[in-house]
């Protein structure tokens, strides 16, 4: 639209173009006979051509009859000298061009100079409003830049309803546009029926990166709206990551407006999973971790993320530490959290599942919710392997985060136990009782055979845990003997039997249970090689069997055999009374010598 008298010039860009260049659409054949001022830029006019379209110089000018004012400043005139200057070429009858740059301009300063239809026909007010209605409110991209040159006119800009209006035709607008989207992909199947073919990622969302170039306030009004008028989750999702990622990375921006971008973000995020990308939520909570965000931004943050920790890496989970020095490396408080909301949330689904596992109980493949526990076990066991080795890691921590889980959730306790051990190693000074403490965490009955060999061998463990580990191992390979061979008189042990070590009397000395601890540790010990010795034999036997199989198959064999693998099992079995009566200890000094006492 133009202003369609005379000259035509375009719209000055600095304040020192303005103060050089008003002279050249002024009247120069005729002396100025009024000064106006505005933010330092001076314009030599005539009164008349002003009063005749501004209501506030003429009152001005009146106002001052009797001392014939020459001289006016306008203080606080929306725009400045350039807005001004727009408004003076109106006055003087120069054409120029309203556009999406400066509408919001000529529509402040109209109010400001009260250039509107009660003071005359066809004023600067009535021609940038009819612009804004017919023209800028039409296109999504021309309200976009209204509201970025909007920034700088408020509160006037909102007063005047320019900002709801572009705002509103915004959300209108992208809603629309997702529409036809979703109607272009109806097509026909080869079956007659109508169906939706697949949508690109943000499909006729064009829009999403336009919006970036918004400040944080009317950004957020923006999202605000179009989630109001229903533009997709996946939508809203995307354009947060868009303007996240033009603010806080590619902008360099104060702290506290990089804070308050945080917290705005947090805020405008939709309600659905799995709809904001996991690494954008770390990202994000990194961030308020680092600026002191307010906890309710943190909070909504490590609830999102611990609701789909299962796709979670370990480096999305090591967060670095901000706080003072003498702290951890890494923050184990915030991951905590996370871990605790995971734990909450999947007990609410284990209790909605309640009703419907009675008739999945039979079926093969683990729920939804165990798969998710598993990799968060294993997530978590390699997170605490690489927090172990910090110095400044407080036991309690270290403790709670092992123990986070439900028992359930480690079908194998090997990540957890080598985790342990590279603690263990990293705190020397660890007293009996803390490491026992720690030890706790680990079922002995989940290591596997390579870890339950090392856990038998290491001296960095308390005692008692290596008797746990020493007779769990007894128990593997007798009950790998019993079910090899089931018709033999070999006892299985069940894993309800229990270890002395686990009920020692509360009235011996600490000395005395040390003492008992380690003959016990002997035996195990004796006992475990004796057995690993007797497997080798049947392995050896197997193979002959196997070998003279081959040869002969007469019943004369199989009963030499039956013979020769009962004197074998025989060992098994129970000794003649006269080795009955030799006491476990007795037995276990006798044999000493020959096994190297690890403990």
């Amino acid at each position: 639209m133009s202003m369609d008298k005379h000259h035509h010039h375009q719209m000055p860009l600095t304040k020192s173009a303005s103060r050089q260049r008003y002279n050249e659409w002024v009247f120069r054949d005729v002396p100025s006979d009024i000064t106006i001022e505005v933010d330092g830029a001076i314009f030599s006019l005539h009164k008349f051509p002003l009063v005749s379209r501004s209501g506030r110089i003429r009152r001005l000018v009146a106002e001052h009859r009797d001392s014939d004012i020459s001289r006016i400043e306008l203080v606080s005139l929306p725009g400045g000298s350039e807005s001004f200057e727009l408004a003076a070429k109106f006055c003087y009858g120069v054409n120029f061009e309203i556009t999406s740059s400066n509408v919001a301009q000529l529509c402040c300063v109209s109010d400001y100079l009260e250039m509107s239809e009660d003071h005359s026909k066809n004023n600067l007010g009535s021609r940038a409003e009819e612009y804004l209605d017919s023209i800028v409110c039409k296109n999504l991209e021309m309200c976009v830049e209204v509201l970025r040159q909007s920034e700088n006119l408020l509160p006037l800009a909102d007063e005047l309803k320019i900002v709801s209006r572009c705002i509103d035709a915004v959300a209108s607008k992208a809603c629309v546009e997702q529409i036809a989207s979703s109607f272009s992909r109806l097509e026909y199947s080869s079956s007659g029926r109508l169906h939706m073919s697949k949508q690109a990622n943000c499909e006729g969302d064009w829009w999403i990166e336009d919006l970036s170039v918004l400040r944080i306030d009317l950004y957020q009004r923006v999202i605000t709206a179009m989630k109001f008028r229903g533009v997709r989750p996946e939508s809203i999702a995307a354009s947060l990551v868009s303007y996240a990622k033009e603010e806080l990375i590619q902008k360099s921006i104060s702290g506290s407006k990089e804070k308050l971008v945080v917290e705005t973000i947090v805020s405008l995020m939709p309600v659905e999973k799995f709809v904001v990308p996991l690494s954008f939520l770390f990202g994000l909570l990194r961030s308020a971790v680092m600026l002191d965000c307010n906890a309710a931004c943190r909070l909504d943050l490590e609830r999102r993320i611990g609701s789909q920790l299962d796709i979670a890496t370990l480096d999305d989970i090591l967060i670095p530490s901000f706080r003072h020095a003498g702290d951890t490396m890494f923050d184990v408080d915030t991951v905590h959290r996370i871990l605790v909301n995971f734990s909450q949330q999947e007990g609410d689904s284990d209790d909605e599942m309640e009703d419907v596992s009675v008739f999945e109980s039979d079926s093969p493949t683990a729920t939804p919710s165990q798969t998710a526990l598993f990799k968060v076990s294993k997530l978590v066991d390699n997170y605490l392997a690489e927090i172990a080795p910090d110095a400044n890691l407080k036991l309690n921590k270290f403790i709670a985060i092992a123990e986070t889980l439900p028992a359930h959730a480690r079908t194998v306790h090997d990540g957890l136990y080598r985790a342990i051990d590279v603690y263990l190693k990293a705190h020397l000074t660890l007293s009996d009782p803390d490491k026992r403490r720690l030890c706790k965490s680990i079922d002995f009955q989940k290591l596997s055979q390579e870890a339950g060999a090392h856990a038998a061998q290491n001296e960095r463990l308390p005692l008692q845990s290596i008797v746990q580990v020493l007779y769990f191992e007894q128990l593997r390979l007798r009950n790998a003997l019993f079910c090899s061979y089931p018709d033999d008189d070999i006892k299985p042990m069940h894993q309800s039997w229990r270890i002395n070590s686990g009920a020692l009397s509360a009235a011996m000395s600490p000395k005395d249970n040390y003492a008992s601890l380690r003959r016990e540790n002997r035996e195990l010990k004796l006992e475990l090689a004796r057995m690993r010795m007797r497997l080798n034999d049947l392995e050896k036997d197997h193979v002959c069997m196997k070998r003279d199989m081959q040869k002969s198959s007469s019943r004369r064999f199989m009963k030499s055999f039956s013979k020769r693998i009962g004197k074998k099992f025989n060992i098994f079995g129970h000794s003649s009374s006269r080795e009955s009566t030799n006491s476990p200890s007795r037995h276990s000094e006798r044999t000493d010598s020959k096994i190297t006492d690890r403990t």
